[in-house]
């Protein structure tokens, strides 16, 4: 992707406040969850078991968008897991702009998956509920040094 194109997606993406961003295999397990506003324990738990089974039970015709409870909801399955990003409920919500993050952050997990460098990646795109960073050598560079230093 250009520089020019990077700018353009950025500033779509300026605006979507991200609540949280779950990967979920095909069983329904939770292999990754990051938060961005305090929920406890519980209403995670609930949050997830509801959201997951919703997400799980659609087929793959019907839109990847819905609304839960007070998120708008985007979700795409790759092979056998579930990307799903909750969302403010907010209208002017760009689902397209969140599907084509989602298609990033998979690229960029595809590279080098396992959960520790998944959420390093994901720290690195997204700081506070806003996506900050979809640049692949800038979102990599930290592991790059990491796994130089510890070598």
């Amino acid at each position: 992707r250009g520089a020019g194109q990077q700018r353009v997606f950025l500033r779509l993406l300026e605006a979507e406040m991200i609540k949280f961003i779950l990967m979920v295999n095909k069983q329904g397990q939770t292999r990754l969850a990051q938060y961005y506003d305090y929920l406890t324990v519980r209403e995670r738990v609930t949050l997830e078991g509801e959201l997951i089974r919703k997400c799980l039970s659609r087929s793959e015709s019907q839109c990847s968008f819905v609304e839960y409870r007070d998120y708008r909801v985007v979700y795409r399955r790759y092979a056998s897991l579930y990307f799903i990003v909750g969302l403010d409920n907010d209208e002017d919500c760009n689902e397209l702009a969140i599907l084509e993050f989602i298609h990033t952050l998979v690229c960029e997990l595809d590279i080098m998956f396992n959960l520790e460098k998944a959420h390093v990646i994901l720290d690195e795109m997204v700081l506070d509920g806003c996506i900050v960073d979809t640049n692949k050598n800038a979102v990599l560079n930290p592991l790059y040094l990491l796994e130089k230093h510890s070598s």
